[in-house]
């Protein structure tokens, strides 16, 4: 367990310095475009890393059914969300919202798989909530300042967050390493015949063809989409979707410290603000508050 933990770690701040590998991408490629190539390129690494693990396989009829579905929302929905996201909001505001999905997968975790939510983590959900409102509203006045932008990176976190519920219910016989490449192959063609509807000239990924934004693009495709997805869906299937999800708290503070670094983004106080919000919505909502607390008293109960 310790193992899936530490690459858990290793993933998350993989995930939060590719807010700021998009953000650059997107604005020299055409995001939907840019989005399909990725996820293609992340998809075939998978599948030939599967291959040499010995873990390849041809999915049954059952299994190509489940596999459709997951792909819609975690692939076909989530990366195209995030990259029209990308092209009107901040790193900042992304990494923050995305903070979030801990709280989301909590409570599609106690709605579908019937897992207990308890005031206090209820409780945890609207501080995480409040977190988020205060970040979208950076710069501007009230919730007219509310970008589409982050409405996209919203909905890209809601759709991520769904498919990990629909993961951790997968035929155990089916390796979540390997469906992580069929995954992203399938959701690649569709988001394909998107680009093509509704960006026309599919060429333009020729734009990435330097050394500077090719670097940036492999390190997207094959380390935080191919190698990221790859563990944290094996990690979905091996510890929990509630519990995995905890981890992606560590998302929001690297997405925040790689558009500092990265992109020369200002942190204001409302991002502060948001982070401390969420995270303390995180540490209630995650059930961790409640576990200490019920530590603390059997210790008492046992002196």
């Amino acid at each position: 367990m310790g193992k899936i933990y530490a690459l858990l770690f290793l993933v998350m701040a993989i995930w939060g310095f590719n807010v700021s590998a998009l953000s650059t991408l997107v604005n020299n490629v055409p995001p939907i475009t840019l989005t399909a190539y990725r996820v293609l390129t992340a998809g075939i690494g998978v599948l030939i890393i599967s291959y040499m693990m010995g873990i390849f396989k041809v999915p049954n009829k059952k299994e190509v059914k489940t596999l459709l579905i997951i792909t819609i929302f975690n692939v076909v929905f989530h990366h195209s969300f995030l990259a029209l996201g990308l092209t009107i909001t901040t790193g900042v505001n992304t990494g923050i919202i995305l903070g979030a999905a801990p709280l989301v997968t909590m409570i599609f975790s106690s709605i579908l798989l019937k897992d207990r939510i308890t005031r206090l983590r209820l409780f945890g959900f609207f501080l995480g909530f409040i977190g988020i409102m205060v970040t979208s509203m950076v710069g501007g006045s009230g919730l007219a300042s509310i970008s589409i932008g982050d409405l996209f990176i919203f909905l890209s976190m809601i759709m991520q967050a769904f498919s990990f519920i629909l993961i951790s219910k997968l035929n155990p016989s089916f390796d979540p390493r390997l469906l992580t490449g069929y995954m992203l192959v399938i959701g690649s063609s569709i988001i394909f015949m998107f680009a093509y509807v509704i960006e026309g000239d599919l060429t333009q990924i020729s734009l990435v063809f330097n050394w500077k934004l090719g670097s940036i693009f492999l390190f997207s495709a094959l380390i935080a989409t191919a190698f990221g997805h790859m563990t944290y869906n094996y990690a979905v299937k091996n510890v929990g979707p509630a519990e995995t999800a905890i981890f992606i708290n560590l998302n929001t503070f690297f997405a925040i410290l790689g558009a500092a670094l990265f992109l020369g983004e200002p942190i204001l106080k409302n991002h502060y603000i948001g982070v401390i919000l969420i995270l303390m919505g995180v540490f209630v909502g995650s059930g961790t508050l409640e576990y200490l607390i019920k530590q603390r008293k059997i210790k008492k109960q046992a002196h």
